[in-house]
C-alpha cells in the first residue's frame, strides 16, 4: 500500500476500519484528481475544460432508499412521521457499515478532509472516504477547503463512506433495495452504497446540519440562497427546484453569500457550502451568465451529452436525464463573497412557481402569513417536468425543503416566528416566478425583467411608501405601483381575460393549501392557522 497526497497525521483509515486497501490518495489536488478519473476511464474534459462524468444508475437522490438510526439520540428528536425520515435499527447501520469498509479491501481508496460553516464558532470538519477519484472532487467543490496547515492536523466531526460498487442485498440487510443511504447521529458516520450521485454526498451533511444546527445550537438551518448589499443588508431567497433560486440570488450588484445551504444566528448569516451545485438542463450564456462562465477547468458535470463528434455540451439534451447538474467551487462566480458570511437579513423571499397564475408576482407577508407559508412550502409541477403530469399540479415541501429535515417542521418554523419578532424591521415577502394571466397552457410566464424590478425596489426600500391592497382569499399585502412594473401586472385577477375564472381557480388553489395545512393544525399557533387562504363561497 501507499498513500498519496497530504494525509493528516493524527487518523488513519483502519480507525475506520477500512484495512488492506491498495493506494490511499489523500486531499489530492483538483488536478490530480481528474488525471486520475481520465486514467481510469471514468471521465473525459469538455471543450472548456470541465471534468464530464456520469452517475450510473442513478442520476438524482432516492428519497426511499434515505434512512436515519433511531437509537437513544434520535429516537425523540427526529420526526419520524415524515415520510423523509426512515428509521433503520442500529444492528442494520453496523452490518452495512461493516460490508462497505470490507468492500474496500484490495481496493484503491480516496480521501478528502473538509469542512463545512463559513462561520468558525459552528465550524463541522468533514472527511468524505470515496471509491471513486471524481466524487472525491466533488467533494472539494462543493465543502469549503481546509489550508496545507489545517490538513496536517485536522480531525472530522463527521466522516462520510460511499461506495457505490457496493449493492446491498435488499430486505435481507434491512433496506428496500441495493442502494441506500443511511445517517447514524450517534456515531457521526453516514454510509452511501449503490449510488455514484453525488448529491447524496452534499445532502448528507445537510440534513446533519438541520439537526445539529436547530437541536443543539438553536440556530436556523435554511435551505436558500443569499447575498448582500453594499451597506451589508443580507437578502434570503428560499425556493424549490426550479422557483430561480440561483438565478435571482445572482445580481452584479450583491455579492454571493451561497446558493443553496445556510445557517442564520442571532447576528449573521452563513453559507454552509464553499461550492456550488447547479442544474444545467437548457444552460444558456444569456439565461444563467454566472453558471456558463463556471463550467471551466475544476467544473465537474454531471450525466450531459455532447454534440455528435464534439467535446461541446448540448444542455438542451435530456437523453440521459432532465437533472444534468454542475459542480464547482464558489470562486468561480465572479461577485461572491471571498468570506461567506453576512449580517442579519432585511429582506426574505420565499419563492414559488404558481402555475395556476393566482398568487401575485409579488406581495409582502405579516409574521402569521411567514409562517404558514414557510410551513406550506408551495410551488407546483408543470407538464413535462415529471413522468405522467399533464397538468399542473400543487406541491408542497415544508419549509422548502422537507427531504432533509429530520426535525419536526414546527421546530423550523417557530426558530423563523422568533427572529420576525425579534426583529421587526425584517420584511418577508411572498415572489411568483410561474404564471399570470391564467394558469399554465392559457397564460404567460412572469417577466423575469419585472421579477426583478420588484426585488429591485424591495431591497432598496421603495415599496416602503406605497399603498397595498389585500388579497381577498389569501390576504397578503400587494403593491399597488412599482417602477419598472405595469401597475395592472401587480394583481394577479387584473391579468386574466375572466375575472370569474380567476376566482374560481384562487378558490380552488386555497382549498389545496388548506387541505395540506390540516396535519399541522394541531400543532400551529391560532396566530399562523389565522393567517391561511379564506375560501370565498360563490366563486
Amino acid at each position: 500500500m501507499q498513500i498519496f497526497g497530504i494525509k493528516s497525521g493524527v487518523d488513519t483509515l483502519a480507525q475506520l476500519g477500512i484495512k488492506e486497501t491498495a493506494n490511499q490518495y489523500w486531499n489530492l489536488t483538483p488536478e490530480e484528481l481528474i488525471e486520475e478519473t481520465i486514467k481510469r476511464g471514468q471521465g473525459v474534459l469538455n471543450d472548456t475544460g470541465a471534468l464530464a462524468v456520469d452517475t450510473g444508475e442513478f442520476t438524482g437522490r432516492s428519497p426511499n432508499d434515505k434512512f436515519i438510526v433511531k437509537d437513544n439520540v434520535t429516537e425523540s428528536a427526529v420526526d419520524w412521521s415524515s415520510k423523509f425520515n426512515l428509521p433503520v435499527a442500529p444492528a442494520v447501520f453496523d452490518n452495512l457499515y461493516e460490508k462497505v469498509t470490507a468492500y474496500f479491501t484490495g481496493k484503491d481508496v480516496f480521501v478528502r478532509d473538509c469542512y463545512a460553516c463559513a462561520d468558525e464558532a459552528f465550524k463541522l470538519n468533514v472527511r468524505v472516504v470515496t471509491e471513486y477519484p471524481w466524487a472525491n472532487m466533488f467533494a472539494s467543490n462543493m465543502f469549503l477547503r481546509p489550508t496545507t496547515d489545517e490538513l496536517n492536523s485536522i480531525i472530522p466531526d463527521w466522516t462520510i463512506v460511499q461506495a457505490p460498487g457496493f449493492l446491498a442485498d435488499g430486505a435481507n440487510d434491512g433496506v428496500r433495495q441495493h442502494n441506500f443511504a443511511i445517517i447514524n447521529f450517534t456515531k457521526k458516520i453516514a454510509i452511501i452504497g449503490g449510488t455514484a450521485y453525488t448529491g447524496e454526498i452534499k445532502k448528507g451533511i445537510f440534513t446533519v446540519l438541520n439537526f445539529v444546527l436547530p437541536h443543539e445550537k438553536s440556530v436556523m438551518s435554511m435551505h436558500c440562497s443569499a447575498n448582500v448589499g453594499k451597506d451589508g443588508d443580507v437578502a434570503l431567497f428560499f425556493g424549490l427546484s426550479g422557483t430561480g433560486k440561483t438565478t435571482l440570488s445572482a445580481d452584479p450588484n450583491r455579492p454571493l453569500i451561497g446558493d443553496d445551504e445556510h445557517g442564520w444566528t442571532h447576528k449573521s448569516v452563513f453559507n454552509f457550502e464553499g461550492g456550488c451545485y447547479a442544474k444545467c438542463i437548457d444552460l444558456s450564456a444569456e439565461k444563467e451568465p454566472d453558471i456558463f462562465q463556471a463550467i471551466r477547468h475544476g467544473a465537474i458535470l454531471e450525466n450531459i451529452n455532447f454534440y455528435e463528434n464534439t467535446r461541446t455540451v448540448d444542455y438542451s439534451n435530456k437523453d440521459k436525464t432532465e437533472n444534468t447538474r454542475v459542480s464547482y467551487p464558489i470562486n468561480f462566480i465572479p461577485n461572491a463573497l471571498e468570506k461567506s458570511v453576512g449580517g442579519e437579513p432585511k429582506n426574505v423571499f420565499f419563492l414559488t412557481y404558481d402555475a395556476f397564475g393566482v398568487l401575485p408576482p409579488l406581495s409582502k407577508l405579516s409574521v402569521g402569513q411567514s409562517m404558514y407559508f414557510f410551513l406550506s412550502g408551495f410551488t407546483s409541477k408543470v407538464a413535462g417536468t415529471e413522468a405522467g403530469v399533464t397538468e399542473p399540479q400543487t406541491t408542497f415541501s415544508t419549509c422548502f425543503g422537507a427531504p432533509f429535515l429530520p426535525l419536526h417542521p414546527t421546530k423550523y418554523a417557530e426558530l423563523l416566528g422568533k427572529k420576525l419578532i425579534e426583529n421587526t424591521n425584517i420584511k418577508v415577502w411572498l415572489l411568483n416566478t410561474g404564471y399570470t394571466g391564467g394558469q399554465y397552457g392559457v397564460g404567460k410566464r412572469m417577466s423575469l425583467p419585472h421579477t426583478r424590478a420588484l426585488i429591485t425596489a424591495a431591497l432598496s426600500g421603495k415599496l416602503d411608501g406605497v399603498k397595498y391592497s389585500t388579497h381577498p382569499i389569501f390576504g397578503v399585502s400587494i403593491p399597488e405601483s412599482c417602477d419598472g412594473v405595469p401597475s395592472e401586472v401587480l394583481n394577479p385577477r387584473n391579468t386574466w381575460a375572466d375575472a370569474a375564472k380567476y376566482d374560481a381557480k384562487a378558490n380552488e388553489l386555497a382549498g389545496e393549501f388548506n387541505k395540506n395545512f390540516a396535519k399541522y393544525s394541531d400543532v400551529a399557533s391560532d396566530e399562523i392557522k389565522a393567517a391561511g387562504p379564506k375560501v370565498l363561497q360563490g366563486a
